[in-house]
């Protein structure tokens, strides 16, 4: 662990920085389609969105098979336009997905900076403290030795 002068009170008054907020920061620097792609990257990975395909899915391939011949739209077993929206909608949310992961990152790491800087300045104030806490127990010894001579 690094040996960190010791600053006199005053100073450490003097050098505090109001803590930033970095969930405000990231919230206040994301255009509208950042936000787009951050919501849906958090709303793609739900067990709702998975209800919602696999319920789409087995919808549609059971009526493909089991409908009356005349109402079915997308024959059994080929599935091509099922096959062709599905590729669709995969094409479209990976790039997506990606987005929102990059700027959630983004956002992870600026969380962890401020935590950095939180811990390096409460590092110093606390050594800062134990410096005249030990201060001021030698003072208290040295009247103490002194009531002793009396």
């Amino acid at each position: 662990m690094p040996k960190y002068q010791p600053i006199s009170l005053e100073k450490l008054k003097h050098l505090q920085k109001p803590v930033r907020n970095p969930n405000v920061e990231h919230r206040e620097r994301l255009s509208a389609l950042d936000r787009m792609a951050v919501w849906i990257t958090e709303n793609i990975g739900t067990m709702g969105f998975f209800f919602l395909i696999f319920f789409w899915t087995t919808g549609w391939l059971c009526w493909n098979i089991f409908a009356p011949a005349n109402l079915r739209f997308d024959p059994y077993p080929a599935f091509v336009l099922w096959l062709f929206i599905s590729n669709m909608i995969q094409i479209f949310l990976m790039p997506l997905i990606m987005i929102g992961q990059n700027l959630q990152g983004r956002h992870a790491e600026a969380r962890a900076q401020a935590d950095f800087e939180v811990n390096t300045k409460a590092e110093v104030e606390i050594e800062t403290i134990l410096q005249h806490l030990e201060n001021q127990n030698e003072m208290i010894l040295e009247i103490i030795q002194k009531l002793d001579k009396k």
